[in-house]
């Protein structure tokens, strides 16, 4: 297994549709999550009419960063997580 991918939960239950995901050490950098992410965005727009896209990234966690760049994503706040402290959010919005 290169890694998973999810949603942190439906959109109505948590007001916004956030991805998570996770890539083992050997497989990084190799384009697996950017590809996971469009399948995931894709999927959840044309089964259940989703627009809207939310990534929470830790500031230092560049490859994380490139890739929400390379997917559209623009920052749109930060939060503080009670486990991993300051994340960056970024927002995809999809027609």
């Amino acid at each position: 297994m290169a890694g998973y991918i999810g949603f942190h939960g439906p959109p109505h239950v948590i007001g916004r549709a956030e991805m998570g995901y996770t890539v083992r050490p050997k497989f990084l950098r190799q384009g697996y999550a950017t590809e996971a992410a469009k399948a995931m965005i894709e999927w959840a727009r044309l089964q259940h009419g989703v627009t809207r896209f939310y990534l929470s990234i830790a500031p230092d966690n560049e490859a994380s960063l490139a890739m929400a760049a390379k997917l559209g994503f623009t920052q749109v706040g930060e939060q503080i997580d009670e486990e991993d402290g300051l994340e960056l959010v970024f927002e995809l919005v999809v027609g």
